[in-house]
Parts: structure tokens; C-alpha cells; sequence
């Protein structure tokens, strides 16, 4: 064959696109084992820290973004699921906590036990076999009874315990569920004691000295009765988090409070509108002052999709400059908010053909891949063909942006996309 006979057919033949990267999911959960808990906290605490108690359902409702279980008494009638015991807290384990392996039409709001959980939910080497499924190389994970920013402890009556619950749940994370068994494809995420922000800021030094880049936190504080990002009374925090790189992040629902229109939509209003606390949130974090005070500080939005952000840039950019001098901010935000973004802020999304169309009015450098396992919502296992149909019209330099590179520097995890630990 001659070189213009090779030219030719080069040119007639289908280009064969790359292979889809590895996914670093940067919003799964794990739903925790029963022994999480009454293996690590004082005897003395073994009989009002969190356990699990097999029960009946009394009654349960969800709706106004409010979730309300009752637990019924052992012999009543009902269906049986097990329920972590915490204090005078009932919180059952759902089929919304762990959907994955059912269809659709077969996930609703009912109670389960352990067995009745696909095992990759709570069981490292299962989760590992399920993320191979999936394409998925590493994954953080948010947790599920905690909440996702810990809150159930913030609620609690007993201080030290819930400090000593926060405590115990991080040494789970790192030695255990990122342990040597997961081979650096978990990445430890962590919690902190969100009453206090000193104790706060030693929980971040603690585990960032063992390697930990990333620490839950709430989207809306005042809705847990906490203060709001525009005080000071976090400062001891985020000092934290600036001084040893670690990311801030966010979860949709960790204020406690799903956004809703009114007391009695369906849970389909709320789901339908789920990034709209991600949205409050982003625009008290960039009016807030606390971008310019903290530098390295970064903070990121986990499952609140990006197709709202490039609105939310260019209106946050007008008030900045149209109305600051009124507005509460002329002597605390001193850049645009859109650059302010570019330097500090992270959108998370698993299925979102839209926000990805105007990526370039987001920024690539801002934007991380999500699987959301083992959720109602989660793509699994089909997370690379959905990230293939949405980003076929993006270069593979992007798409490996989008799906790896952006997690991996965040995150600071090996140049391939391991946690290497401590």
C-alpha cells in the first residue's frame, strides 16, 4: 500500500473516540456498619451511643422536605427494618439510603435491614467489585446516619458523647473504610464537632496530619441553629482548612432542610429543586468576605449539579458592581464574584447535559464527576455511558478534567488517582 493509498483510507475510516477515563467520584456514600460505633466509643457510652435495633415501622412520612419516621414497639405490627438507636433519636435504614440494583419503580420510602442492602453499600471489597462495575477508579464518600455534615451529632444532648461519636466515625473513615483493604480507591472524608469551631479546627488538624483533604460540612448553618458563614464565629475552622488544604464540602441536604415549596409538595418538587440550598450556599460563601480572608480556602458542592452556576456568576457579578456600595460587601469583596469562584469553588454534578453545553461559562477547572452511590439518584452502573453521551461533544483533554484530573489536584491524590494516606 502506498502512502496516498494509507492517507485515504485513514480519511474514510471512522474516528475511534478514546477510552472514557477512569472516574474519581468525588459524591458517593457509605452506609455504615452496625459496630461503627459501640467499637470505639467508652463502655460506659455503649448504651446511649449510636446502635442498631431491629424494630417495626410505626408510621413515616416525607413530605415539605421533611422527613419523619416513628419506630414501633417490639411485637407491634408493621414492617421490620433496622433502625439506629442514638439518645432519643430513631433513624431508620430506607431503601432510599442504598436504591442501587433496583428499578426505579421498585425504589419507595420504606425501611430495610442489612440484608436486604446491595453489600457494596457498607462492605469495602463489595464496594470495590461494584465500583469496578462502574468504571470508577476512587470515590469520597459521604456518610448516612451521621448526615451529611455530621449534624445528627450537633442535635445530640451530650456534648462529650457527640464529640466522642464525631471522633470514633473519622477513625472508622480513615483506618477502616480507606484502610489498607480499600488500596487507596476510598478517600477518607470527615467530620467535625459543628458546635464548636475550635474543637472543629483540631478535628481537621488531627486528620489532616494522617492525610485527610476533605471535611463535610454544612450548605446553610443557620438552619441548624448554627451561625451563618458572614460571622466570624468560624474563622478557627476555615483558618484550619486554609492552613492544611482542606476541602470544605458541601452536600445537598446537609442543612437539614431539602428545599421545598410548601408543607405538603411531594417529594418530587424537592428532588426536582435540590440544587437550590447548593445555590443560597454559593452565594453567602462569595459575598461573604471569607474567599479573601482565607486564600487557599476551597469549598465544593456535592450533587447540586452546575447548569444553575452561569447564571448565578453574571447576576452575582452585576450587584457586585452595580449595588456593593449598599449592598453590605464593598468592604469585605473586593474582586468580582465570578473570579472569586474561579479561585475557590467546586460544582459537582452526575447528569447534567445542560450545565455541561456551557461549560466554558463555568470554567473547566471548576467542575468534578459524581456517581452518587448507592442513591435513588445514582447513575450507577451506568456512569460512563451517561458521562460519554454528555461530554462526546467536549475534547479528551476536558472530559479528563471533568472526570479525574480536577478531583486529583483538589484532592491531592497520586497522578493516578490513588489516596496515598499519611
Amino acid at each position: 500500500m502506498t502512502h496516498m493509498d494509507t492517507m485515504e483510507t485513514s480519511a474514510t475510516e471512522p474516528t475511534i473516540a478514546p477510552d472514557f477515563p477512569r472516574i474519581i467520584s468525588v459524591d458517593d456514600h457509605t452506609v455504615e456498619p452496625p459496630n461503627v460505633w459501640q467499637d470505639r466509643l467508652p463502655k460506659k457510652y455503649r448504651d446511649t451511643g449510636p446502635r442498631i435495633v431491629r424494630a417495626p415501622l410505626k408510621e413515616m412520612t416525607f413530605l415539605g422536605g421533611r422527613f419523619k419516621p416513628v419506630m414501633g414497639a417490639p411485637g407491634d405490627d408493621g414492617p421490620i427494618g433496622d433502625w439506629w438507636v442514638y439518645e432519643d433519636l430513631h433513624r431508620p435504614l430506607t431503601r432510599l439510603d442504598t436504591a442501587v440494583g433496583y428499578s426505579r419503580d421498585e425504589i419507595k420510602l420504606e425501611v430495610i435491614t442489612y440484608e436486604q442492602m446491595r453489600p457494596g453499600s457498607y462492605d469495602v471489597p463489595q464496594r470495590l467489585a461494584d465500583m469496578d462495575v462502574n468504571h470508577v477508579q476512587s470515590a469520597l464518600c459521604f456518610p448516612t446516619f451521621p448526615r451529611f455534615c455530621g449534624q445528627t451529632f450537633t442535635e445530640a444532648a451530650d456534648r462529650e458523647l457527640g464529640l466522642l461519636g464525631v471522633r470514633a466515625y473519622n477513625d472508622w473513615m480513615v483506618e477502616e473504610w480507606c484502610g489498607p483493604a480499600a488500596r487507596g480507591r476510598l478517600i477518607p472524608l470527615t467530620l467535625i464537632p459543628l458546635w464548636d469551631a475550635e474543637l472543629a479546627a483540631a478535628e481537621v488538624r488531627r486528620n489532616a496530619a494522617r492525610g485527610v483533604r476533605a471535611v463535610a460540612f454544612s450548605e446553610i448553618p443557620p438552619h441548624l441553629g448554627l451561625p451563618s458563614v458572614h460571622t466570624d464565629d468560624w474563622d478557627p475552622f476555615l483558618a484550619a482548612c486554609d492552613e492544611t488544604g482542606t476541602v470544605v464540602a458541601m452536600h445537598i441536604g446537609s442543612s437539614s432542610r431539602m428545599p421545598s415549596t410548601s408543607a405538603d409538595a411531594p417529594p418530587a418538587v424537592g428532588s426536582t429543586i435540590t440544587f437550590a440550598n447548593c445555590c443560597f450556599s454559593m452565594v453567602d460563601w462569595l459575598m461573604s468576605g471569607k474567599f479573601e480572608r482565607f486564600p487557599n480556602l476551597k469549598v465544593m458542592y456535592a450533587e447540586g449539579q452546575i447548569g444553575w452556576i452561569p447564571y448565578i456568576l453574571e447576576r452575582a457579578d452585576v450587584v457586585w458592581e452595580e449595588n456593593r456600595g449598599w449592598g453590605g460587601v464593598a468592604d469585605k469583596v473586593h474582586r468580582p464574584p465570578s473570579e472569586l469562584f474561579a479561585d475557590h469553588v467546586y460544582g459537582c454534578f452526575f447528569d447534567d447535559a445542560f450545565g455541561l453545553k456551557n461549560l466554558d461559562a463555568i470554567g473547566v477547572g471548576n467542575v468534578l464527576y459524581e456517581t452518587d452511590y448507592p442513591h435513588s439518584d445514582s447513575t450507577w452502573p451506568k456512569s460512563r455511558e451517561v458521562g460519554e453521551a454528555q461530554m462526546g461533544h467536549l475534547e479528551p483533554d476536558v472530559v479528563d478534567r471533568i472526570v479525574r484530573r480536577n478531583a486529583i489536584e483538589l484532592l491531592g491524590l497520586t497522578k493516578d488517582g490513588l489516596w496515598a494516606g499519611a
